[in-house]
């Protein structure tokens, strides 16, 4: 498709009510925006946020709806006020497509903390379609040693789990604990373990206690044993959970020594019910954080094709769309499903 040309509908796979299996449906995207690039969609990941937008977990669906926020393709179109790519140039785009760029988080370079951020799946179509537009600056070129089969999730997963690793400034001499070895964790394991973190494992089950090694894990511990929690007590710097459980939070503040830090990227269902007198004593600290922004995107991007880095993928045809969110909710995905769009 030419540069020039224009599209009056794009096609995708959507769900017309919440938690209804998803069906081809078309929509008018409406002009091209002036700073907005077009991209033909070749392979997206499925997030277990997709899953909660199908089902309105958050309230905020609006059907039809089309998910899909991992998105790998080539440009096709672009605005006329685009700068820095290239009609063909293959980019990644994740949870966040547009931001203002005028206000000071913007101009300071965290575009991910815009008052006015645009999400690519609340309140628009997704990328399991044909086709996905998004801000110039929020489609981020995919280095050509990444393959782009696999590299979907980084620009979700990947960049969640990576951006505290800058922004709080995590050294490779750390002790780093990884709570929750999933579609996150696993990749948590293997940037911190390239980083040169000494990395311990938290997992549900030491079941996975082989798998956390071969993914980056010095240390396995279960996250429900106690003992095994009071035994490293006051060894860990940073502790990173991206687990969607309730654990005994008390317990893992313990487990980190002065200065330390938990903190969260994954949604975790209850209040934590920490103390001030758990943090002030050893000034410790309790945080979050969302995806990273698009420069700090990047730099994971870089990172990971100087490491060979990439997330442990499970492949389905776009036209199983419905087959792979059932893969993905029966909780047997390793680690993270991928729809190829040319199937």
């Amino acid at each position: 498709m030419s540069a020039s040309t224009e599209l009056n509908s794009f096609t995708g796979w959507a769900a017309m009510a919440a938690g209804a299996p998803l069906e081809r449906y078309s929509y008018n995207p409406g002009p091209l925006g002036d700073e907005e690039v077009e991209v033909a969609v070749e392979y997206c990941g499925v997030c277990h946020s997709d899953q909660s937008m199908i089902d309105n977990e958050w309230g905020l669906s609006q059907y039809p709806f089309i998910p899909g926020h991992e998105v790998v393709g080539s440009i096709v179109r672009m605005g006329t006020h685009v700068r820095g790519l290239d009609v063909g140039q293959r980019v990644g785009i994740g949870w966040y497509k547009g931001s203002c760029m005028h206000c000071s988080s913007c101009i300071s370079g965290s575009h991910h903390l815009c008052s006015t951020v645009k999400p690519t799946i609340i309140g628009s179509n997704g990328g399991f379609a044909d086709y996905l537009r998004s801000h110039w600056a929020w489609a981020v070129p995919l280095p050509k040693e990444l393959d782009p089969a696999m590299a979907g999730p980084l620009f979700c997963a990947g960049s969640t789990v990576f951006n505290p690793l800058l922004e709080f400034e995590v050294k490779p001499t750390d002790r780093v604990g990884v709570v929750g070895i999933g579609g996150l964790g696993h990749l948590a394991l293997r940037f911190l373990n390239a980083w040169g973190c000494e990395v311990t494992a938290f997992t549900s089950t030491l079941n996975k206690q082989d798998e956390a090694k071969r993914l980056g894990a010095h240390n396995v511990i279960a996250s429900t044993d106690s003992n095994a929690l009071r035994a490293i007590a006051g060894t860990l710097d940073f502790l990173l959970v991206s687990a969607s459980a309730d654990l005994d939070w008390p317990a893992m503040l313990e487990t980190l020594r002065g200065k330390g830090r938990l903190h969260f990227v994954g949604i975790v269902p209850s209040a934590i019910p920490v103390h001030v007198f758990n943090l002030i004593p050893q000034q410790k600290s309790l945080s979050g954080s969302p995806i990273g922004s698009p420069n700090n995107t990047a730099t994971m991007l870089e990172f990971c094709a100087r490491h060979n880095i990439l997330p442990q993928v499970e492949i389905f045809p776009m036209s199983r769309v419905n087959e792979a969110i059932d893969h993905l909710r029966s909780g047997k995905a390793r680690y993270r499903v991928v729809l190829d769009a040319n199937k």
